[in-house]
């Protein structure tokens, strides 16, 4: 059995939409509540609370604040366990503090356990969700096998989306015996060790002149309604306005929005295309494993590399390969472009200008990246 999610796009009333939005600021709170505990506890020499502890203060946090009962309870307990997670990411990874969650900056979503038959696909049209009932959605694929958990998500866009993970039986590929490297790049998005080129597209640009468009009435929208904010203050007025009651800027701000959402959506569908292709062709696939954070420190490139999303490659690479049989592997990125593939003799760095360069000992030209995705799947 292997984990699968599936999207769906689905379509709440107002009524729902309101449960939605109050299940979201719900676990917000639990979230900063338990945080702050937690918080407190090491403060004062205490020690810290697992997963099972923080579960059991969910009991008289709903007596204290009796509108957290209508909350769906499983949600509830995935924030204990996602701050869980924040946590031990912290003791063994040494990653950052875990951080309150504003409701500004804050993802809109909670997540959902299927227990005792609360989340059921009613028809190919319908899914009933616990504590909102049966909601009407559009999929391109309909979920299958044993449903484990429903999150529910608002785009920027105001989108509602359900994402449903489940148990599926999912068939292996036939085995072709091939195996290739690739060779990450920002003139061509990847290059295979056997002299194919996946060129690079740049869904940023060509939309960035609209996108541009909004930005500028967005800041200057912006601005504009923060004066006017300032100025109800100034004049105490009972109520001072938001600056989701301009309509002007909250318009700006959907379009922006809509355009980097097309970007994000155009740039998914081209490296679901290309991770399909190349789980498909071979049984064994090297990568090499990037440190993209240093490379964005280049800032002549970095919105260049950040296009590639090579990251979100290499992740639809490997649990393609975990679905249908297959293995990805990982190899130091350590002179790949400077050996040559044919000798192993060591030309030294070479400039990001240098695209083909021929080998001193063997004389043998090559072409620098496909040099070194040869020199990748040889590690």
């Amino acid at each position: 059995m292997t984990m699968k999610t599936f999207k769906l796009r689905i379509y709440p009333n107002a009524t729902q939409q309101i449960q939605f939005e109050r299940n979201f600021g719900m676990c917000r709170f639990v979230w900063n509540e338990l945080l702050n505990m937690q918080t407190k506890r090491h403060e004062n020499g205490g020690k810290y609370i697992n997963e099972f502890g923080m579960n059991y203060l969910l009991k008289p946090l709903k007596q204290e604040y009796p509108w957290l009962k209508e909350a769906d309870a499983t949600s509830l307990q995935g924030v204990s366990h996602n701050l869980h997670l924040a946590f031990q990411k912290l003791f063994k990874k040494h990653a950052g503090y875990p951080k309150f969650k504003s409701k500004r900056f804050a993802r809109p979503a909670y997540r959902s356990n299927a227990v005792n038959s609360n989340i059921v696909l009613v028809d190919d049209a319908h899914i009933r969700l616990p504590k909102v009932g049966v909601i009407r959605f559009r999929t391109g694929q309909l979920p299958d096998g044993r449903i484990k958990t429903a999150t529910v998500v608002r785009s920027s866009m105001g989108k509602y989306y359900v994402l449903v993970a489940s148990d599926v039986e999912i068939a292996s590929w036939p085995k072709t015996d091939a195996l290739v490297g690739i060779d990450m790049g920002i003139a061509n998005l990847a290059i295979t060790s056997d002299c194919k080129k996946y060129v690079t597209k740049r869904f940023d640009k060509i939309l960035a002149k609209k996108k541009r468009y909004w930005e500028k009435r967005l800041a200057r929208r912006r601005r504009q309604a923060e004066k006017e904010i300032a100025w109800d203050k100034h004049l105490k007025a009972v109520a001072p306005r938001q600056l989701s009651d301009f309509k002007n800027y909250m318009k700006a701000k959907v379009m922006v929005a809509k355009f980097s959402e097309k970007v994000a959506n155009q740039r998914r569908d081209y490296l679901q295309k290309i991770s399909t292709e190349l789980v498909s062709r071979y049984d064994v696939i090297k990568l090499e494993d990037l440190k993209t954070k240093g490379l964005l420190r280049n800032h002549n490139l970095a919105r260049a590399i950040a296009n590639q999303a090579w990251r979100e490659l290499r992740q639809m690479l490997a649990y393609k390969a975990a679905w249908y049989g297959k293995q990805v592997i990982t190899v130091s990125t350590y002179k790949t472009s400077q050996r040559c593939s044919v000798c192993g003799y060591d030309d030294g760095k070479h400039e990001l200008s240098v695209r083909e360069w021929t080998c001193p000992q063997c004389h043998t030209h090559h072409d620098r990246d496909i040099n070194a995705a040869k020199n990748i799947l040889a590690a």
